[in-house]
């Protein structure tokens, strides 16, 4: 359908002038995911973490033309050719058009909600069903507030079936997103315990879920879930439940067998008592069982054979739920994400490839096979895939498949074309890339994981994941206990807390961080040479490191006379003037600092030149993470308030004042003042008993062998463990010059092996580690998990008789690094 500006206002109910009437195809509420400026229309939404009207006048600049505003403010008088289309709540607003929208489309709409297994049912749907029709459907889990009607947006004539995510966190929520969906059929999945926060109980929680199916014709669940069972029952006039039960033979859909093999789960069911069927699914797990017999009550609802479910069913593949950074040959780095493969999938991973490349003078290169047909012809297609190409700024593309072989004339970049990924992997121009950002994207037939590890750089098999999303998640959860004006250095020395520090300023950029902090200056010259332009504080810096920080534009911590006055020379002798500083005082840490007494001959000195100017006061607290040391902490924050003000008196403009840490900002967020520092909790470990923080890394390794050991043997080095029993012991490619820790040998330490605790037996070696595998179903090959969701840090901390920081700190180097995105 085409929207003019005229039609969106008046279904938003918009006031303001219409200077140009102009189509517009394209929703925006993230500036930095700009495509096609002249067809797009910007919400400025306001959120507890940010305001997108900030961001109005940098994107009129790129050519945006037409905005949804709530307020008018004086630096949009110079937009003299844009469209403010000025509403109360421009979420609202979003939603409301998504909702017009939504209207105009009669085919069969699918909602799916619940707390585990949305977007597998949803993509096992599409994998199932693609075959009948053209389906439109959430890009990956493209399910809240703002997600839900960005994802209904993109319904088209073609579409012939949708299938729509819906995901909430607190009540009240869901009302709003049905309104947007109007689904026909409801599926609820798997109600647990996942993502309870804003809930008071389970059965709250599922009430909240339901409110998508208010007006749902059919309603795909679970009838052996009681509460799920009780829930439907007693809020849900109507009787079109399409249950499925393992226990009731009357149930509409009855499984009769489930039969679990090595590889593949048998499944018998019978359907409305005149069906009888069954089939394979590739999967053992539990979940995943769970998940496929919702996509089969939904296959027999549109009246789909039992021979094509039998045949479609055994073809299910996983679905990789998350997009992976990783080190690449010849200074590259990988983004692989085979995620899925259509127009819009694409379009989100070269979002992130564009931000990744930002500042960085990586060259960026697609490789990218044949897309899943979308109902439009091969020329049409791709001549939109080379449009947003070019939008995107892809300098080098490499097409594997025939599609799009025979459209290659399309393409106005750098260009090589394949047939087979067989046939680029024997090429030679899989050797020849250098200094690229290669995003590795293709259709699950393709095989592109071979791509990816061909590109790779090649390490030992013991990696830390890091989870980009939760580090997002937890910088926003402290963001939350701020008020708007405040702003958050967040702390990436000591290469990020071990999670790599160039990765996590990037992800931090993106999201706004005011500022980053490093702890001495060779640090921040690294982040600025790999594309961090945001501020940088450097808290050691030392004598030496003076035209580092100068010519990287690195802020400096001042905690002596001796270094202030040092840097004044250093700065005077260049011309250098107004070089902003940080200067800390010492209000009871008693580490490093200037006294409260000093600061008659501090302000002297400072108003006495012109080199340096004051960017920021600030101090440490002691015991934050402790009640028992309240009283200090509010004398620490008054003897602080006190010289800070004394500072800003002497130098008379505004100074920045900053004493919180990360305990600081969850106990005392009353005094926030101008900025807080974050640290420990940005890498998901609480300091003081925060709930909601999210896991950030997972280390986990593989195992390499498993014996059988006879009782009475030794194991390992120095003959310290002795086995009382028959045992299976399993080797680990880890040991102490990967950074686990040796006082974890002899059964003090532990890992997780198919989520059951493995104990480690025997001294840690330097290169590896022995395990006891005998209560564990373990093979070789199997993943071990050092620490992560199910072993957290703070457990072996404790065990350690250490805090979590050095257990995070210590992973050496040449564990490899890959961070994803969910």
């Amino acid at each position: 359908m085409t929207y003019f500006v005229s039609d969106i206002a008046r279904i938003i109910h918009a006031s303001g002038n219409i200077l140009n009437d102009a189509p517009v195809s394209l929703l925006l509420t993230d500036s930095r995911s700009l495509s096609f400026p002249e067809e797009t229309l910007f919400f400025a939404l306001k959120t507890k973490q940010n305001d997108g009207h900030k961001y109005v006048t940098e994107l009129y600049q790129k050519g945006v033309r037409t905005f949804v505003i709530s307020q008018r403010l004086p630096i949009f008088e110079g937009l003299t050719e844009a469209n403010l289309l000025v509403v109360k709540d421009t979420l609202a607003a979003l939603q409301q058009l998504a909702a017009s929208h939504r209207k105009h489309f009669q085919i069969p709409v699918i909602g799916i909600t619940g707390s585990n297994g949305k977007t597998i049912v949803k993509e096992w749907l599409y994998q199932l069903l693609n075959e009948d029709k053209r389906i439109v459907r959430s890009p990956r889990s493209y399910n809240s507030q703002t997600g839900v009607p960005l994802s209904v947006w993109r319904l088209d004539e073609q579409a012939e079936l949708a299938l729509f995510e819906a995901g909430i966190s607190q009540p009240e929520e869901m009302e709003r997103l049905e309104k947007v969906i109007a689904p026909e059929i409801g599926i609820l999945t798997n109600i647990g315990s996942a993502h309870q926060e804003g809930f008071q109980s389970i059965e709250q929680k599922c009430l909240e879920k339901l409110k998508l199916f208010t007006h749902s014709e059919t309603i795909v669940y679970e009838e052996d879930d009681q509460i799920v069972q009780h829930c439907i029952l007693n809020t849900i006039a109507g009787e079109n439940f399409l249950s499925w039960s393992k226990k009731n033979q009357d149930a509409p859909l009855y499984i009769s067998k489930i039969k679990k093999g090595e590889q593949s789960t048998f499944i018998q069911y019978n359907y409305l008592q005149i069906i009888d069927g069954d089939f394979e699914i590739p999967f053992t797990e539990d979940a995943n069982i769970e998940n496929a017999i919702h996509c089969l009550a939904v296959m027999l609802y549109f009246q789909i054979s039992p021979d094509k479910i039998r045949e479609r069913m055994m073809k299910l593949h996983s679905v990789a739920m998350r997009l992976e950074v990783k080190e690449g040959i010849q200074n590259c780095l990988i983004i692989d994400d085979t995620y899925n493969l259509d127009f819009n999938s694409l379009e989100l991973a070269l979002d992130f490839q564009m931000r990744r490349a930002k500042g960085s003078d990586l060259k960026r290169t697609l490789i990218l096979s044949d897309l899943q047909q979308t109902g439009k012809s091969s020329h049409l297609l791709y001549l939109e895939v080379a449009n947003l190409l070019k939008q995107k700024g892809i300098d080098k593309l490499i097409g594997i498949g025939k599609n799009i072989g025979d459209q290659a004339s399309l393409f106005p970049m750098g260009m090589a074309f394949y047939e087979t990924t067989e046939e680029f992997l024997q090429s030679t121009l899989i050797n020849s890339f250098d200094k690229e950002l290669i995003l590795v994207k293709g259709a699950r037939e393709f095989h592109f994981e071979k791509i990816s590890d061909r590109l790779q750089l090649k390490v030992h098999e013991t990696i830390l994941e890091v989870n980009l999303d939760a580090i997002v998640h937890n910088f926003n959860f402290y963001r939350s206990k701020l008020k708007p004006t405040t702003k958050m250095v967040c702390m990436v020395k000591a290469f990020g807390y071990g999670a790599g520090s160039y990765e996590l300023a990037k992800t931090l950029q993106e999201h706004h961080c005011d500022y980053l902090a490093v702890a001495v200056a060779d640090e921040g010259a690294e982040l600025r040479k790999a594309g961090i332009y945001m501020p940088l504080m450097v808290m050691n810096p030392e004598m030496s490191s003076f035209n580092v920080l100068f010519d990287n534009d690195l802020e400096p911590e001042v905690y002596s006379f001796k270094l202030l006055k040092a840097l004044i020379r250093a700065a005077e002798m260049q011309g250098i003037s107004n070089y902003p500083v940080h200067i800390k005082i010492d209000s009871g840490m008693h580490r490093l600092g200037f006294l409260p007494e000093e600061m008659d001959e501090l302000t002297d000195l400072l108003t006495a030149q012109t080199a340096l100017k004051v960017r920021s006061v600030f101090s440490h607290l002691a015991g934050s993470d402790s009640e028992s040391h309240n009283d200090y902490t509010l004398r620490q924050i008054e003897r602080f308030t006190q010289c800070a003000e004394r500072i800003e008196s002497a130098v008379g403009y505004k100074v920045l004042h900053h004493i919180l840490n990360t305990a600081g900002i969850f106990r005392f967020p009353e005094h926030q003042k101008d900025m807080v520092r974050l640290g420990i909790g940005l890498y998901g470990v609480s300091s003081c008993g925060e709930e909601g923080l999210r896991n950030v890394s997972t280390l986990k390794t593989t195992i390499l062998q498993i014996k059988d050991i006879k009782a009475g043997e030794t194991i390992g080095y120095g003959r310290k463990w002795t086995l009382t029993r028959d045992s299976r012991i399993g080797t680990i490619p880890i040991g102490y010059a990967d950074g686990l820790d040796r006082h974890l040998s002899n059964g003090v330490g532990e890992v997780v092996v198919n989520g059951k605790r493995a104990k480690i037996v025997g001294n840690i070696c330097m290169d590896i580690t022995m395990i006891d595998l005998t209560d564990t179903d373990a093979q070789e090959g199997d993943t071990a998990i050092i620490f992560g969701e199910e072993l957290t840090v703070q457990e072996i901390a404790d065990k350690l008789g250490t805090i979590p920081y050095e257990i995070i700190t210590s992973i050496a180097t040449r564990v490899k690094r890959i961070y994803y995105r969910e």
